[in-house]
Order: structure tokens, then C-alpha cells, then sequence
């Protein structure tokens, strides 16, 4: 059994080699029930101790922290300005997909599915599938109404994507830029009012936007009441979220302002849909073959006319 005097703790040799070497360290006793009494704790000064190391990487790392939280945002005019407005992954895109197909009365879209992030990845690609498809769809009926009518004259019309775009782009933000400039304008004279953001509007009309892809797409059948049917259950769709999202909005105005406004918002809702039906849906009359002039044939009795002598036509 061994003698109580090797069960007690002895010094270490390295830590007295370092005492020696360093004089004016300083030593540090614990006491308490983790540390066993008789140990001892050597902190080296300036040296190169374990601590100052310490307190250095904590320094760092707290100085990173503050360059970051101090880093300045980007300008207007660049990339990565926008970069944080298409900042959004598949899920979220789809969730308000879906809260603009199913409008309903109190469910506001802003809240329920933008909840203050608004993005410009949807609506952008939004927007460029409904040109797209709107262009395409729009020769495509020109080629099967030639296959059921060969009178009908068909050439490709590449100018309808031009056209497509130019005006689905121009009206998903020329339009949030007006109502959100109205809507701006009315809360100084409406204190209660509080209008969404500009990127809150465009989202709002971007969205919405999306129920005519596959109104587009049925337009194809070749039935024009069944084309009109779909067109206003797609416009009833789309304007009815529209409208269940701004009212909570626009109610705190005047009845008047607040009927004036919802009106103007399903009148030029309505006004898109029309001229895409009638401009990229249009029937091409069928090709007339042109006329074949007659030749009437002179009597006999008729007189020629004089000819003129040999020697003077040649000359």
C-alpha cells in the first residue's frame, strides 16, 4: 500500500523551471472543491501567455463583428442593391403562387405570404412566361385555324413576342408606380392611411399576373364562348385578389376615393386581358384569290388600225 506522502500532490518541475526563469510572474492559488488545494496556476506576463492570446482572438473577433455591422450598404445604381429583392427560394415563390390563385375576403396577401419580404423574382419571370406564352399561343391558333381552313394565309409573326413583352412589363410596373404614388399622395391627406411599398405593390400585381399563363394556354381551344368563359374566371380571379388586398388599404379613405380607385384597378385589369384576346387572338380572314382580268375579244367588223409602213418602223 503506498505511504501517505506519495498520495499528496507535488509541484512539477516545468512550473518551477518557469518561476525561476520569470521572477516577476505572478501566481494564483484555487481553492475551491474542483481544484485540488496545493495547485498552482501560472499566468505569464507579456511574454507570450496562454491568456493574452486568448484576449487577442476575442478582440478579433469582436472587431470583425463591428466591421460587418458597420459595412456600408450598397448604392442604388448597383448589383448587389438588387440582389437581396430575389433573395427568395422555391417554396416561397410557390406558397404566394397559390395565395394568388385562391383569393379571399380577409386573407391579405401582403401579410399572409410577403410578410415584409417582398421579391422581384417572381414577378420578373412571371411576367416573361406570360409574354412568352402569350406570343407562342398567339401563332399557334394562327397555324390551326390555317389547318382547318387552307384559305387562310399564315406567316410567322415574331414581332408578338416584342409586343408581348413590352406590354406586360410596362403594366406590371407602370401601374404599381402610379397606384403606389396615389395611394402615397392620399396618406398625407389621410393620416390613417398606410400605404404598401413600392416592391409590396409590384409583387402584389406581379402575382397576380399569374392566372393568365394558363388562361393563355386554354384559349387554345378553338370553342370562342368556352375562350370567354375562361377569360373571365381568370380576370375574376386575378382582380379579386387585387381588390382583397388593397382594401385594407384604401378603406380608411373616403367612399368615393376608395370606389373610384378599385374601379380604375379592375377597369385596367380587365382592359389587359381584353387586348390580349383581341390583339394575339385575332382571326385572319381567308385569302381571296385575286381576280382574273377578261379579255374581250373585238368583232370582226371592227376596224384595225392603220399600221405604219414597213420603212418608216424600222427607221
Amino acid at each position: 500500500m503506498a505511504a501517505a506522502d506519495e498520495l499528496t500532490f507535488h509541484e512539477f518541475e516545468e512550473a518551477t523551471n518557469l518561476l525561476a526563469e520569470t521572477p516577476d510572474a505572478a501566481t494564483t492559488s484555487r481553492s475551491d472543491q474542483l481544484t485540488p488545494k496545493g495547485h498552482v496556476a501560472v499566468a505569464v506576463g507579456s511574454g507570450g501567455g496562454f491568456g493574452a492570446e486568448d484576449e487577442v482572438e476575442e478582440d478579433s473577433d469582436k472587431a470583425a463583428l463591428l466591421q460587418e455591422q458597420q459595412k456600408p450598404q450598397p448604392g442604388f445604381w448597383t448589383f448587389g442593391y438588387y440582389q437581396s429583392f430575389f433573395d427568395v427560394d422555391t417554396s416561397q415563390v410557390l406558397d404566394r403562387i397559390k395565395g394568388s390563385l385562391l383569393p379571399r375576403p380577409g386573407h391579405n396577401f401582403v401579410r399572409h405570404h410577403l410578410r415584409n419580404r417582398p421579391d422581384l423574382y417572381g414577378p420578373f419571370w412571371i411576367c416573361a412566361t406570360l409574354a412568352f406564352v402569350l406570343a407562342v399561343t398567339g401563332n399557334l391558333t394562327l397555324v390551326l385555324a390555317q389547318r382547318r381552313d387552307p384559305s387562310i394565309h399564315y406567316s410567322p409573326q415574331f414581332h408578338k413576342v416584342t409586343v408581348a413583352g413590352i406590354t406586360i412589363y410596362c403594366y406590371a410596373w407602370l401601374v404599381p408606380l402610379a397606384l403606389w404614388g396615389f395611394l402615397w399622395w392620399r396618406k398625407g391627406v389621410r393620416e390613417r392611411m398606410g400605404p404598401y411599398t413600392f416592391l409590396e405593390t409590384v409583387s402584389i400585381y406581379g402575382y397576380s399576373l399569374f392566372v393568365f399563363i394558363p388562361m393563355v394556354v386554354l384559349w387554345l381551344i378553338p370553342v370562342p364562348w368556352l375562350q370567354w368563359l375562361f377569360g373571365a374566371l381568370a380576370l375574376a380571379l386575378s382582380t379579386a385578389g387585387l381588390v382583397f388586398t388593397l382594401w385594407p388599404v384604401v378603406r380608411e379613405d373616403t367612399r368615393l376615393v376608395a370606389a373610384a380607385l378599385l374601379s380604375t384597378v379592375v377597369l385596367l385589369h380587365a382592359l389587359l386581358a381584353l387586348g390580349c384576346k383581341l390583339y394575339f387572338f385575332q382571326s385572319l380572314p381567308p385569302e381571296h384569290p385575286a381576280p382574273v382580268p377578261h379579255v374581250s375579244a373585238l368583232p370582226s367588223s371592227a376596224p384595225l388600225p392603220p399600221t405604219l409602213p414597213q420603212s418608216r418602223a424600222t427607221s
